[in-house]
């Protein structure tokens, strides 16, 4: 990071510790932009796509939620079972938090648009990237079926690049489903819990980066509509499979440089914060689609996500890259005779 962009959020972050709050009793910064500012955390068992069981039901009464909310705990709960034990470092649910409730308006899907609650179709190139044998090839080296060539095979996860729920859209996970928002006069800034992302949002009107720099986070551009902070989100570089993560055949499906999207946040109340976002990509989906999700004031601290720290895996998972190598020279020399 550049001096200038660490001191620019560090202006950020000490300007968002002034929240006055006007005459109508509605919270806003001493400039009069409304008040959106907090740590937002935003766990929920809601999944993003309707599961089949629940098709052409959009919301569910009160007891039917608490009735998928136990069965949800209940499912997660019995992970432990099949876990191998002698796995190490492998995670069990102690070191998971993916909430403990639905979404504050009781939807059995985030995705809101399509009616129908799930993703719109890919269109035939998104399916022919995901098929293709390269996709395959990496698509096992990520999940240890092969090893990994080169740390080109793995994910920018795994790289502690980028993470999904760095966004953007910001999209919930296991873990680390937290993020803070600072104002302060012509900016706001989104601190994401995992990977370390931030992302500092003009709010002055100015243009877009040329279409020639493409960014992992894309380049952001906010203004306001009336009490909502609205966001576009244009320039990414088509390198990680972002909202929503579709598969086919376990591929994860990347989206295009050509995606778009549209964010808004509104406070609905003291306690909660509305994220609403639309994602737009020709080369990807069929037709834009639109989720939401209810995230709620969290009186925590967000604490460094240090992501490789201590992570010894990295240089063992490419060791085999290079044993597969040597094997493969080893038999080209002997022609293949054992």
């Amino acid at each position: 990071m550049t001096k200038r962009y660490l001191a620019a959020v560090a202006a950020v972050a000490g300007v968002a510790l002034l929240v006055p709050t006007s005459a109508a009793g509605q919270a806003s910064t001493p400039w009069g932009d409304p008040d959106l500012q907090g740590v937002w955390d935003f766990r929920t068992l809601t999944p993003l796509e309707r599961p089949d069981e629940l098709v052409g039901k959009e919301v569910f009464t009160p007891e039917e939620a608490a009735e998928f909310v136990a069965a949800s705990l209940s499912e997660i709960a019995g992970r432990d079972d099949v876990v191998p034990d002698d796995i190490v470092g492998n995670y069990n649910q102690f070191w998971f938090d993916r909430g403990t409730t639905v979404v504050g308006t009781r939807r059995t899907s985030r995705i809101v648009d399509p009616p129908d609650g799930r993703l719109p179709p890919l269109t035939p190139d998104a399916e022919r990237r995901a098929t293709s044998p390269e996709a395959q090839r990496i698509a096992q080296a990520g999940r240890g079926i092969v090893p990994p060539l080169s740390y080109e095979d793995l994910s920018p996860g795994s790289r502690c690049i980028h993470h999904a729920k760095g966004g953007p859209p910001i999209h919930g996970g296991a873990y680390n489903n937290n993020m803070q928002l600072f104002q302060a006069p012509g900016y706001v800034a989104i601190l994401n819990e995992q990977i370390h992302s931030v992302r500092a949002i003009p709010l002055d009107g100015r243009p877009h980066l040329g279409s020639g720099i493409r960014q992992w986070m894309g380049d952001s551009r906010g203004r306001w509509d009336g009490t909502t902070l609205v966001v576009q989100t244009t320039n990414f570089n088509g390198k990680y499979a972002r909202a929503g993560r579709p598969q086919v055949g376990r591929t994860d499906v990347l989206s295009s440089e050509r995606q778009s999207l549209i964010e808004r946040f509104t406070r609905i109340d003291a306690e909660t914060l509305l994220y609403e976002y639309t994602v737009t990509d020709p080369n990807t989906w069929t037709d834009s689609w639109t989720a939401e999700v209810t995230m709620n004031k969290s009186q925590d601290l967000l604490y460094e996500y240090a992501c490789h720290e201590g992570n010894y895996s990295m240089a063992v998972r490419l060791a085999g890259g290079r044993f597969t190598e040597r094997e493969a020279a080893a038999n080209a020399e002997t022609g293949g005779a054992k």
